[in-house]
């Protein structure tokens, strides 16, 4: 009986080792060999599943979507390092920060651009808060909204295209849905992509920006005095503010727009929007070799953690198929009353929960590669689940102990504010994010009309 549930302890055996600080990669990869070395000593493990291994590894490396993983994160960094946000939080601070809650205002709409111009959550939530922390404490705003305000709005990278959880998530769903079909005997004709999942975030990517703007107006008029009116800011002149909106509008509307118009893919895209930011870079006399030397480090150095996250949950993931994990909880989901409904409301709770102790990343490549086949088999539409999954993964940066928007905005705060001032400040906007993955849940279609829209369907 206790064999049975070696899969469920391996799962356990992994999360365990992460929190005590080994490299996930090595951790997911070392953990599931260990347990293929015991399965196969006392019988219960099929050693020619491991003869699939260097298959699936090879189809890792050569994925040809994967490859807008370096495109989009070359993008993101060069943004980054040719302070154009810098310009643009400047002149939106003094478009709207005459009014209460309006550096707010600009936080988050700022936060919102760079999210759609680069995809990074880090970059972004460091960006924010070395130039507009200090400003909001400077005004008087209360730390924790502005603390809480920044983290919130730079994990828009999350969901918001174009989205590397997205690229990670497609890539791996759409292996579920081939999976899936396998299980059931069937083949559809229907697909799912990375684009797929772009375009269907877009609209629930927008009213989440509108729900962080609704409660920033909320608290500038319920408490004023947490949200005051910088009264010494003077509105930019025209021409200063269309010189910081245009450059990233039209490095948006341009990897946005092709993947919606069908002339680029996902990857595609991803590579003219890396010469974009290049051009932009050059533009604004940034870019030299010390800048690219910079850009290629930090590229390469994010690249490899996923890839190599990506190769140990591939073995994870096998093994754990290897030891009949996915026939435990597809058992287990056929049990349950209410069918597909109850299934989906726990995978999203686990997910929420694994969220305080994992990245989005080991989430993608562990949880999904095992629960997504199995929901997609009982019906559950591939593009909805997807936004859904990456809603959720958006919390993971903002639920403590292990939220790394909450790290890397404690590493640049001033010793003024606390810890216990972020972590009250982003409570409302997990709130915030859970009532946004609600009205998913009970509304579908805000995720999958506009790709349909786009298909012709």
């Amino acid at each position: 009986m206790l064999i049975e549930f070696l899969p469920l302890l391996m799962f356990v055996v992994i999360c365990l080792v992460i929190m005590l600080g080994y490299p996930v990669a090595f951790s997911l990869a070392g953990t599931a060999m260990l347990f293929a070395g015991i399965g196969i000593s006392i019988g219960h493990f099929d050693a020619s599943f491991l003869e699939a291994l260097s298959a699936r590894l090879y189809g890792t490396i050569t994925n040809v979507t994967l490859i807008a993983v370096p495109l989009f994160v070359l993008m993101g960094v060069l943004l980054e390092k040719s302070r154009l946000a810098e310009e643009l939080l400047s002149n939106m601070a003094a478009l709207f920060g005459r009014r209460r809650g309006g550096l707010g205002f600009s936080v988050i709409l700022v936060g919102m651009l760079l999210a759609a111009s680069t995809g990074i959550v880090g970059a972004t939530v460091v960006t924010m808060g070395l130039m507009s922390l200090p400003t909001m404490l400077k005004r008087g705003y209360d730390p924790s909204l502005a603390t809480g305000t920044i983290c919130a709005t730079g994990t828009l990278g999350q969901i918001i295209p174009p989205s590397i959880a997205l690229v990670l998530l497609g890539d791996t769903l759409s292996s579920a849905y081939q999976q899936a079909q396998l299980d059931l005997g069937v083949f559809s004709p229907k697909t799912l992509s990375v684009g797929d999942l772009f375009i269907g975030a877009l609209v629930p990517g927008l009213i989440l920006v509108v729900l962080y703007l609704l409660y920033m107006g909320f608290v500038a008029m319920r408490q004023p005095e947490r949200a005051p009116a910088a009264t010494d800011i003077e509105p930019p002149p025209l021409s200063a503010l269309l010189k910081g909106l245009l450059p990233p509008i039209v490095l948006i509307f341009t990897v946005l727009g092709s993947i919606l118009v069908g002339a680029a893919t996902p990857t595609e895209a991803a590579g003219v929007g890396a010469l974009g930011a290049t051009l932009m870079a050059v533009a604004k006399g940034k870019l030299n070799l010390a800048l690219m030397g910079e850009v290629s480090r930090e590229t390469l150095k994010v690249t490899c953690m996923v890839f190599m996250i990506l190769i140990g949950a591939a073995v994870f993931s096998l093994v754990f198929r290897g030891f009949g994990g996915d026939a435990l909880i597809e058992h287990f989901f056929a049990q349950l009353p209410g069918g597909v409904i109850t299934a989906t409301f726990i995978v999203m709770l686990v997910i929420f929960f694994l969220g305080f102790i994992l990245d989005f990343i080991e989430i993608t490549f562990v949880v999904v590669p095992i629960v997504g086949p199995i929901l997609l088999a009982m019906g559950v539409d591939p593009i909805w689940l997807g936004i859904m999954i990456a809603l959720n993964l958006q919390t993971s940066f903002l639920t403590p102990p292990f939220g790394f928007a909450l790290f890397y905005l404690r590493g640049v705060a001033p010793p003024s504010v606390t810890t216990a001032d972020i972590y009250r400040g982003v409570i409302p906007y997990i709130g915030l994010q859970l009532l946004m993955l609600a009205l998913l849940a009970f509304w579908p279609s805000l995720a999958t009309w506009l790709p349909a829209f786009v298909r012709g369907q």
